[in-house]
């Protein structure tokens, strides 16, 4: 009998809140910047292993709005290592048919930074084997906010009727437009909220909170998760069949 699981059961996007970094380094007596490092190894072998799971379509939370929050180091320390990843894995992405989107308000990222994103979206825009899409300095308010002026500046300019409004309308203003809804939403580390991430895209979503820190979240760990998810009943809203 086949391993494989049949599409209907199969999370085709999953989405992870990759918690835990900074605690993981610190109870190892490492600096907090030691797990993060840590933390993108973890990003680039379950990129890698994706697709073998069935996944098509892969959102990571890598910075969030509320992130800023921390120590000026801390923050800095992430942007050169947002950087870095993305100069180092560009050939990698092209290698292995990977599409990579960024999601997030970019305003206040630098400028540099900015330019190696738009380059590597342009570089990969073509490629199919897998969707991943980063948040950085993402909010799920923020974004829904952003989405409702823009619908707003639409509706000034005559372009847009409010009485033509639907869900489908509010979803095609969000960053992740052109994305479907995640099947399957992972936080590890053992915290139990969602931390505004994607609060409209996974209305719906199956959610599983492991204990795992993220440096430690390793394909084995993604395995047991998609089988459980596997184990579930998704009736969004409806019954059970009698």
């Amino acid at each position: 009998m086949s391993n494989t699981p049949s599409p209907e059961k199969s999370a085709r996007h999953v989405a992870i809140v990759m918690d835990g970094n900074g605690r993981w380094a610190t109870a190892r007596g490492l600096e907090r910047l030691k797990g993060h490092a840590r933390g993108v190894d973890r990003v680039r072998e379950i990129v890698g292993v994706a697709p073998d799971h069935d996944i098509k379509y892969l959102t990571i939370f890598a910075f969030s709005t509320e992130n800023w929050k921390r120590s000026a180091r801390e923050v800095t320390g992430l942007m050169s290592l947002f950087r870095r990843y993305i100069r180092k894995e560009a050939e990698t992405m092209m290698r292995d048919n990977v599409r990579v989107r960024f999601v997030g308000d970019r305003s206040k990222l630098g400028k540099k930074l900015r330019e190696l994103m738009i380059d590597l979206e342009k570089q990969t825009l073509n490629n199919s084997n897998l969707n991943l899409t980063v948040a950085l300095n993402y909010g799920g308010r923020d974004e829904i906010t952003r989405a409702v002026r823009r619908m707003g500046n639409a509706i000034k300019a005559g372009g847009l009727n409010p009485e033509d409004i639907t869900e489908d309308t509010i979803t095609s203003y969000l960053d992740t437009a052109d994305i479907p809804d995640p099947d399957l939403v992972i936080r590890t580390s053992g915290e139990n909220r969602t931390s505004n991430f994607l609060p409209w895209q996974a209305a719906y979503a199956e959610y599983v909170f492991t204990p795992t820190a993220w440096p430690d979240f390793t394909e084995p760990e993604l395995a047991k998760t998609l089988e459980s998810y596997r184990d579930r009943d998704r009736r969004f809203g409806a019954s059970l069949s009698k």
